[in-house]
């Protein structure tokens, strides 16, 4: 075959079909097209009298009209923008596809702002044809001239003529479809406009063709545009000397349904508190004040504004659900699409506007670009800002809002490294009192009662203060080092990560939490579904931190010093009883450790290591094959039991003893309740040994 090249042809019959049925999701979109294009024609007319090309009309106005008739089941578009010649009409609208607005500004490149001009790709005005049998068109051009009719029945075929309109712009009439006469009732047109066009750049007016209504108002609010029916003259009240102002009944006025100045689009410092809390009732219908927001305003490297609110959020994190509505040059686009609004930000509630967002033909959707990424990261930067700054500048504040906002920050952190880098010194614990310390605060909180706590005298047996060791973990005595030895460990030491307590259960814990406080120690209140993973996190990204739940372990604040030998004769006996206690229990898996602890009203404690917890309740959530907690927990559970107790002193002394083992199984399960509630089975057991017990000292 010989080669051959040439254009490929494009059948209009085919085209119509698709752009009707497939060119976008939501058949209402008709509003917002023919009502952008509207807006765009007084945008170029506007432009063309600036330019000196043409000069408006003294009182000149800019609005749109959508005027509706339900008995002629019609729908009539009207702007008084920059209209269309015969020739115009030919090229914007019977060619498919080519832009007005994109030949506007090329012709003008140098003079116009591409910001203002809404349309890109010159199919929105078709989007009517899926709603309608026919379209009219009816247009006369600023240049003068005879004005156009046009008219087509959504086929390949259309029909052009002289037309009659006498006013520069343009009229779309659309002659609906049976099974679309919905939106031309008033009700319906008003929800789509109001969702769609809230923010246009100029007013649009909503009506009835022949409208029937009518309301009254005074004579000084009378506007050349009224039609008045008669002159009411209301009756003088009583103990009134002044006579009361004429008023008229006239045609009901056409409704105003947009604010063409957004707060989004005014600089921050001349918006009120007010002004913000009001735009925010108004745009979510949501009567509850926000916390606080953040007014977005950049120029460059590309333009967005907009204002996301922090509204009250303290409840469980997979019911929250937000709203962040994306609007291009005031043009409603859509609710939280995800390409431009972290993840994270869909807690909040707000309103983007961005010109520059590289939308889908049906400005329904964006297409993949690399700058909405940009655009993410930078709303992203500026939430972390902001509550950086708050946090920095009004603690009080921040410190009030931080329930509410807790849970979207540490999805943020979870989500986004580089949120969670810049806002880790700004993520507040709250401790057992009520305060709330920042990161660093918590993670030093602890470090003065650890210190006291490592300067305390030893003591023996008796109580008597004697020269202490510096013992291991394993209670081997280690060499005194050097004053160097010493500067250098304490380097070192520094270098540690530090431990921040928590609770989970202030009244399952509420022992640990009586020890800690005896020992002027803080632990956090982290009690949210998300703070496990949340705390992963920060572990992860900061080699200085760690988490601890307050039963995860016994450090040496909470035990008695003692002297070498001591600890010699306390390890010995440590090792006697663990045998004991793990045969009296059945419990081979299970660690005993014998401590002096410093408080001698405590018999015995659990402890259940952070890695082994944390895995059993990761296994839990997911329902492992029906894992439950104990498969798990057991693994790093440690018995403590306090040689300075008499209970366990008397288990030493009579390891043969007839109650022995009732007062060893006795001790485990008052550590284990401590701890978390006990199962089914270990509870009853633990009842009737409970009641065997009250029996034997009633004898």
């Amino acid at each position: 075959m010989a080669s051959k090249k040439g254009n490929l042809s494009i059948n209009s019959e085919n085209m119509f079909p698709i752009i009707k049925k497939w060119l976008y999701s939501d058949h209402d979109i008709f509003y917002r097209e023919v009502i952008s294009n509207a807006c765009d024609a007084i945008t170029k007319l506007k432009k063309m009298d600036m330019m000196g090309e043409y000069q408006l009309p003294d009182g000149f106005k800019p609005r749109v009209d959508v005027v509706l008739n339900d008995k002629d089941k019609t729908i009539k578009i009207t702007d008084n923008g920059i209209g269309m010649t015969a020739e115009e009409v030919e090229e914007y609208i019977n060619q498919v596809a080519f832009s007005g607005a994109t030949d506007f500004l090329n012709k003008y490149k140098d003079k116009a702002n591409a910001d203002q001009i809404i349309g890109h790709f010159g199919l929105g005005f078709y989007s009517t044809f899926m709603v309608s049998d026919s379209v009219d068109i009816d247009t006369l051009s600023y240049k003068g001239g005879t004005a156009v009719h046009w008219t087509c029945d959504g086929g390949s075929d259309f029909e052009m003529e002289d037309g009659t309109k006498a006013e520069v712009g343009t009229t779309v009439t659309l002659h609906l479809s049976e099974d679309c006469l919905e939106f031309c009732n008033e009700y319906k047109a008003r929800e789509v406009i109001e969702k769609y066009c809230s923010f246009m750049p100029y007013e649009i007016y909503l009506s009835r063709e022949n409208e029937e209504g009518t309301e009254t108002i005074k004579a000084s609010e009378k506007l050349d545009s009224d039609t008045v029916i008669e002159e009411v003259k209301p009756d003088k009240k009583e103990g009134e000397d002044k006579e009361p102002e004429l008023q008229y009944k006239i045609k009901r006025r056409p409704q105003l349904l947009n604010d063409i100045h957004p707060l989004w689009a005014k600089t921050p410092k001349d918006c009120t508190d007010e002004e913000y809390k009001e735009f925010y009732r108004k745009v979510f219908r949501d009567y509850k004040e926000p916390l606080f927001w953040i007014h977005l305003n950049m120029d460059y490297p590309f333009n967005l504004k907009g204002i996301l609110y922090f509204p009250k959020i303290n409840m469980e994190f997979e019911s929250i659900e937000g709203t962040i509505k994306l609007y291009n040059n005031q043009v409603f686009i859509a609710d939280n699409i995800k390409e431009v609004i972290p993840e994270y930000l869909m807690l909040l509630k707000g309103v983007i506007d961005c010109p520059d967002l590289p939308l889908n033909v049906s400005r329904s959707a964006l297409q993949n670009d690399g700058f909405v990424k940009k655009i993410s990261e930078y709303i992203s930067k500026k939430v972390a800002e902001k509550l950086a700054g708050l946090c920095k500048t009004d603690k009080e504040n921040y410190d009030k809002y931080w329930d509410d906002i807790s849970p979207f920050i540490k999805y943020g952190c979870l989500k986004d490294d580089k949120f969670c880098e810049k806002m880790t010194d700004f993520i507040l614990f709250k401790n057992l009192d009520g305060k709330y310390l920042t990161t660093p605060e918590a993670l030093q909180i602890n470090k003065e009662a650890e210190e006291e706590a490592a300067k305390a005298d030893a003591v023996d047996e008796n109580g008597n203060k004697v020269e202490a060791e510096v013992v291991d973990g394993d209670n081997k005595a280690v060499d005194q080092k050097t004053e160097g030895d010493a500067a250098k460990a304490d380097d070192a030491k520094d270098k540690e990560p530090r431990t921040i307590y928590y609770v989970t259960d202030e009244q399952q814990q509420s022992q640990y939490i009586k020890m800690f406080k005896a020992q002027k120690m803080e632990a956090f209140i982290m009690n949210h579904n998300i703070d496990v993973p949340f705390m992963e996190q920060l572990e992860r990204k900061n080699e200085g931190i760690r988490f601890a739940r307050i039963d995860a372990d016994l450090t040496d604040t909470f035990k008695s010093k003692t002297s070498k030998k001591a600890a010699a004769e306390l390890e010995e006996k440590g090792k006697e009883l663990s045998e004991m206690i793990k045969k009296a229990l059945k419990n081979d898996k299970l660690t005993v450790k014998l401590e002096k602890l410093k408080d001698k009203k405590v018999a015995s404690m659990l402890t259940v290591s952070e890695e082994s917890r944390r895995m059993a309740e990761m296994m839990k959530m997911y329902a492992m094959n029906g894992m439950s907690m104990g498969d798990f927990g057991s693994e790093g559970q440690t018995l403590i039991l306090n040689a300075n107790h008499p209970l366990v002193e008397y288990i030493m002394e009579h390891k043969d003893g007839d109650n022995s083992k009732m007062i060893a199984e006795q001790l485990y399960d008052l550590a284990r309740i401590q701890n978390a509630p006990l199962e089914g089975e270990a509870m009853s057991k633990f009842i009737a040994r409970s009641n065997e017990i009250m029996m034997v000292l009633a004898k």
